[in-house]
């Protein structure tokens, strides 16, 4: 929908006539086409068609169009999956993973698919002649080209790595390679290889404002990329050999290369810079489909096609709830919003409505205030886009965000925070620039921000946590800390609390008094009665004329909030077991093309 590339048309052409991929094993490929590899890439055209072919295996139902952004980072203390457990999206959210589960696999093969298709560009494109003797307009090109190759590769293999620990990878395409049963390869080396990547590539593509604006990757991506994977290497992951999560003592290394990369982001304002408006970064531009003119959006996968192989689903599973005939079209919520974290926000914390949405639009296009335990993620609201897309269209052409410039912000506070072992002006300048942010208007109101090494990281895990719901970073934050299990364990103990109103829950209202106002939502009573639910109760107990009672906290307790015939706060993530379900394993269908060769996941 936005003014980008079409990825859709162009893979039509030449590059899906070179490549057809095989189902029996993700790392073979068969070059049956009557084009062969030097009539590909004879020319800048030709070599642009083929790289965007590895663009698109970005998006989709099985990467980030659905599954590996609406499945993949829940259940966690931030949101969880909806409905009882199954042998798909909910057994993975509840870590119950089968080795049959139908949607284990196609993000797996469809991440091999775009590595084997990066991997024919990284090879092919330096070999081209006007890579080295072409004009200076076509090796610029090129070179672009060759560096946007290898950042594609690392950000496929990436996820690889973060989800399967030592998994193979294929660093030259599959005819090369005479061995199809690809070891298991060390991710310490995994990433090393990346890191070193991503620094060849900084120098090959061209800052933001140097380029026709577009979905393709630039400098601040690639960056920033480089400085998310030196923190994932430098972090705490599940080793095979010991069952445990550990880090490498050589951690520092890697917040070095963090800190430096954001370092040199934050140095160039005029290329990227957060919005000021936090709610803009969705209603007006991956929404609204209009230009981002702060390049917060360092890294976003572009979509479009009305389809499940070049289009995303955001709007539709993950979003405000809505209904078919509505103005808005179908939304069916399927994540839900953990109810301690809607009071994580501070009240005057803009992000907090931004991120949760507390009600459903009817089919008249009015407002169903709905309970504490059915709120779902907003920023990708299908009634915020713009133009509108009606009916039960599930593909709504949302880009999904990678990486924001917020994360660079924070991902320099917390790597200077560790290198000194404690936070200096910079560090904290740069923590507070984001949360001022959150509370604009209020900036004031922020609190004191901790100057302690302890209690300026614990400030970091909290401040990621509220500017990033629902962008799929959550958990994956959490498991480089080591703080998955506990920070579920702590979710799962307040929601218990705050359904008998004990400590910090004690005033939240057990049922809140609601009434429609055209197509808005009026609310009854207290200091925030009006438009926002009141957080406290109003005293009242009695359902005043005109209003609607809605459980609010005693909902946590009625059985028909019940998931796997269990109390949301021991539902959530259900079977996660420590030293296994920090990983995924590898499914049955893999395991059995590789006749036993292959090793299976800690645990499973």
């Amino acid at each position: 929908m936005k003014p980008k590339f079409n990825m859709l048309v162009v893979l039509t052409t030449v590059f899906l006539s070179l490549v057809t991929f095989q189902c029996k094993k993700f790392t073979q490929v068969s070059p049956s086409s009557q084009f062969s590899l030097p009539q590909v890439f004879s020319n800048v055209n030709n070599a642009y068609t083929a790289v965007i072919g590895v663009y698109d295996q970005l998006m989709g139902d099985g990467t980030y169009g659905d599954i590996m952004s609406q499945y993949f980072p829940y259940d966690c203390d931030e949101m969880i999956t909806t409905g009882n457990i199954d042998n798909g999206r909910r057994g993975m959210a509840r870590y119950q993973l089968l080795l049959s589960n139908t949607v284990l696999r196609s993000p797996f093969t469809s991440l091999y698919s775009g590595v084997e298709k990066a991997n024919l560009c990284i090879e092919q494109i330096p070999k081209m002649d006007m890579y080295i003797h072409g004009d200076t307009s076509d090796k610029a090109q090129l070179h672009r080209l060759y560096g946007e190759s290898l950042t594609l590769r690392a950000q496929f293999l990436f996820e690889l790595v973060r989800n399967w620990g030592d998994v193979p990878a294929p660093l030259v395409p599959s005819y090369q390679d005479k061995n199809l049963f690809l070891p298991r390869a060390d991710r310490d080396s995994t990433y090393d290889h990346l890191i070193a990547d991503l620094k060849t590539a900084e120098d090959l593509v061209p800052w933001r404002t140097e380029v026709p604006r577009d979905s393709r990757i630039t400098k601040g991506a690639v960056k920033a990329l480089r400085a998310r994977i030196a923190l994932f290497r430098g972090g705490y992951s599940l080793r095979s050999d010991t069952r445990t999560m550990q880090r490498r003592s050589d951690y520092l290394t890697y917040y070095q290369i963090a800190r430096d990369e954001c370092a040199d982001l934050m140095a160039r304002r005029d290329e990227h810079t957060l919005d000021p408006v936090f709610g803009d970064i969705w209603h007006k531009y991956l929404c609204g489909f209009q230009y981002d003119p702060w390049g917060e959006i360092l890294f976003e996968v572009g979509a479009g096609g009305g389809n499940s192989n070049s289009d995303s689903k955001m709007g539709n599973y993950g979003s405000t709830v809505t209904a078919t005939n509505s103005r808005y079209g179908s939304g069916i919520g399927g994540i839900a919003v953990n109810p301690q974290y809607y009071y994580d926000f501070d009240s005057l914390d803009t992000r907090r409505d931004i991120t949760v949405s507390w009600y459903s639009v009817n089919a008249d296009n009015t407002r169903t205030f709905r309970t504490l335990t059915s709120l779902t993620p907003a920023k990708f609201g299908r009634d915020f886009r713009n133009p509108l897309l009606p009916g039960s269209v599930q593909n709504c052409g949302y880009n999904w965000p990678l990486i924001r410039f917020s994360d660079v912000l924070l991902m320099f506070a917390e790597a200077d925070n560790e290198l000194n072992q404690g936070p200096n002006a910079a560090d904290i300048a740069a923590f507070e620039e984001v949360r001022k942010r959150g509370f604009k208007g209020n900036e004031n109101m922020i609190g004191v921000t901790p100057t302690d090494y302890a209690g300026f990281f614990n400030a970091i895990v909290n401040e990621r946590l509220l500017e990033f719901g629902g962008e799929g970073i959550r958990k994956y934050d959490l498991l480089r800390w080591n703080l998955l299990g506990a920070k579920i364990q702590e979710a799962r103990d307040e929601i218990q609390q705050m359904s008998t109103g004990g400590g910090p829950y004690a005033n939240i209202p057990r049922f809140i008094f609601w009434k429609q106002s055209g197509e808005t939502i009026l609310f009854y009573g207290g200091a925030n009665g009006g438009t926002v639910p009141p957080l406290y109760t109003p005293g009242v107990t009695t359902t005043p004329s005109g209003y609607t009672k809605t459980y609010w906290r005693d909902q946590l307790t009625l059985s028909s909030s019940h998931i796997d015939g269990l109390p949301l706060w021991q539902a959530i993530a259900e079977d996660f077991t420590p030293g296994k379900s920090e990983l995924f394993p590898i499914d049955q269908a893999t395991l059995d093309s590789y006749n036993g060769k292959l090793q299976q996941n800690p645990g499973y």
